[in-house]
């Protein structure tokens, strides 16, 4: 059956929100390392990894190994409702490493249900349904985390189970602050907070939720110490501090081993997903005891830290961690990005590159420099995929390049990724100014 044929069917029976890459949508039916082959036996790089799920690749031997040996016990699920090994190794080294002090952790399926719960916590813990959340953010798509987005494209409702105040946040290219410098912007930022607080909420906030590197809002990275600044405001009245390291943790922005480290600060609460399977379903929350522990209420979790999710984790947490990956990415992240502002520097279609280690973000813009080329964008990825190189696309117009290959990547793959997004970068520039 050919990709339109399926496509053809997808769309009979999926719903017409369900958001496809490309004209011609594909099925990727295989991979190994940082390649992937689609239904009809075309080959790519990949540097979009699934969503930045599939962190260490595609068919490691160490995840296959750990999985395969558990399904092997024939038993894939009994529920949290009994004792589960893997699920407690893997909860004592996630507490050691992050840093919370008497950290607990619970286990969920998605990162978008780790910040549904982590919000219950909180809100619970402080007796409030009032959050600060950053413009431009993206935490999921239920009720109450789509209520905590700040982009427009991706609120499906206005309505909401609680009381969201935005702040600023990372993404300084639109912002109302753009033109100051990093010490500015952050003293900006924390008196609007300031404001905020005493202004548009009833002072007795919940927590702030925010994503150290903006992910979905496309790879928007705030200045160091942001948050360091924030937090001190926040202590000031009680208010926690979550962090949502879906798509920054587990090192993939090089410098530090959680996004939140950029900024010198440890806090109440984080959030986690995506990468740690290595594409096997898990998320979770790390959090204080006090705050973990404040539910009067029982509660389980049916498929949150089941059997082969916890071991294909800690396969994959072994393999981060014995390899360095956190290094990798921070070489050829910077090797990425010293390439695409070189690209960025002839070809005037490009507004900004941004990102850390392997997050990268490429932001498009029209004939002005700053007004947003969705088109471009689409066009673009339309290219690469022709080219054989998959990449993601954000942002808040939809016109920015998401730029995350696994971390397993190598300096050739680097290159060669590189070179073909350049291609297709200057294609297009050429093809709007001809």
């Amino acid at each position: 059956m050919s990709s339109a044929e399926l496509f053809s069917r997808h769309r009979a029976v999926m719903p017409s929100w369900l958001a496809t890459y490309y004209d011609e949508p594909i099925e990727i039916v295989s991979g190994s390392g940082c390649r992937v082959v689609d239904g009809e036996g075309k080959s790519y790089l990949d540097f979009f990894a699934g969503i930045l799920t599939n962190l260490v690749g595609y068919d490691l031997p160490e995840l296959r190994d750990a999985v395969l040996s558990q399904v092997g016990t024939g038993v894939v699920h009994t529920s949290t409702l009994y004792l589960l090994r893997a699920q407690v190794d893997l909860a004592e080294r996630i507490a050691a490493l992050s840093g919370i002090p008497d950290a607990k952790v619970f286990f969920t399926s998605s990162g978008t249900e780790a910040n549904e719960a982590a919000l219950l916590l909180a809100t619970s813990y402080r007796r409030s349904s009032s959050v600060i959340a950053l413009r431009n953010s993206y935490h999921g798509r239920t009720f109450a985390t789509t209520a905590v987005t700040g982009n427009r494209s991706w609120s499906a409702s206005s309505l909401s189970p609680l009381q969201v105040t935005y702040a600023q946040g990372g993404y300084r290219f639109r912002s109302s602050f753009r033109d100051l410098d990093d010490a500015a912007y952050v003293r900006a930022c924390v008196t609007d907070l300031r404001e905020l607080l005493d202004t548009t909420t009833a002072g007795d906030v919940a927590c702030m939720i925010a994503e150290p590197i903006q992910g979905v809002g496309g790879f928007a990275v705030p200045p160091d110490g942001l948050f360091a600044a924030y937090q001190e405001v926040l202590a000031e009245r009680g208010i926690l501090l979550i962090s949502d390291e879906v798509q920054t943790g587990w090192g993939r922005t090089g410098e530090h081993f959680w996004g939140m480290g950029a900024h010198g600060v440890t806090p109440d609460a984080m959030t986690f997903a995506k990468g740690l399977g290595g594409g096997y379903a898990i998320g979770g929350v790390v959090a204080r005891a006090d705050l973990m522990d404040c539910l009067g209420a029982n509660s389980i979790s049916t498929f949150g830290g089941n059997p082969v999710s916890t071991v294909a984790a800690a396969a994959v947490l072994d393999v981060i961690l014995s390899r360095d990956l956190q290094a990798n990415a921070a070489k050829l992240g910077n090797q990425l990005l010293s390439g695409l502002r070189d690209v960025a520097s002839r070809c005037p279609l490009i507004g900004e590159v941004r990102g850390k280690g392997l997050m990268i973000g490429v932001e498009l813009v029209g004939p002005d420099g700053y007004a947003p080329d969705p088109v471009a964008a689409a066009r673009v990825m339309e290219h690469t995929k022709q080219l054989g190189l998959l990449i993601g696309k954000g942002g808040l117009y939809g016109n920015v390049l998401r730029i995350a290959p696994p971390l397993v990547l190598t300096a050739e793959e680097a290159d060669e990724g590189l070179g073909l997004l350049s291609t297709a970068l200057e294609l297009v520039d050429k093809e709007i100014r001809s």
